[in-house]
């Protein structure tokens, strides 16, 4: 009887420091690894519109720009989080408050499973117009609160990936609260609905 020996996953650091050395397949395999969860949080930070796609490749492109730099004092998902918020708020500033069309499809991935069509449509619209009031929000405030309040990061997390102090994020989420709160009831959307169909 043959003996096949199972192949050992690598972990993170072993496939960040054979990428840096110029592993192309070790670099594939973090974006593998990672291509899901970062496109989500992209989504969240930026909205659902058609230049999302464009913010995932930016990050992965200034993750292996930033690789050469990373001597593993953090995790290669915590290094790579703080790329994606930077990136993030880089466009978001560069956006500038514009109008931005949301695409249907990234919506309805943020959607709960809803019980008919109907309620589907309609939790898409509300999800449409928060991150419409969102787009109101400056960026600092909008992607503490994005972190915290959607994705449900502790303070002392979100201030790592934001390069802040926790009680400067701590501020920030209670100001883009405040202002969402106030926004949504001129809006007349219910305070208590949340990007991501949570309650």
């Amino acid at each position: 009887m043959t003996v096949v020996a199972r192949r050992s996953t690598p972990s993170d650091d072993a496939l960040a420091a054979a990428a840096r050395s110029g592993d192309a397949s070790a670099f594939a395999e973090l974006y593998a690894r990672y291509v899901d969860r970062v496109y989500t949080r992209v989504v969240h930070l930026v909205g659902p519109g058609p230049d999302s796609e464009d913010v995932l490749q930016q990050v992965f492109l200034a993750l292996h720009r930033a690789l050469p730099r990373f001597r593993g004092e953090s995790l290669v998902s915590t290094f790579l989080y703080r790329i994606t918020v930077n990136v993030a708020y880089d466009h978001q500033r560069r956006r500038s408050r514009r109008s931005v069309a949301h695409d249907v499809a990234a919506l309805d991935a943020l959607i709960d499973d809803a019980p008919t069509p109907e309620d589907r449509v309609r939790r898409r619209d509300e999800l449409r117009q928060i991150f419409e009031l969102l787009e109101r929000i400056k960026p600092k405030k909008r992607i503490a609160f994005v972190l915290v309040a959607v994705e449900g990061l502790s303070l002392a997390e979100a201030a790592e990936l934001v390069g802040a102090r926790v009680e400067a994020v701590k501020q920030r989420v209670l100001h883009a609260r405040r202002e969402l709160v106030a926004l949504m009831s001129t809006a007349e959307l219910d305070p208590g609905h949340r990007p991501g169909g949570r309650p």
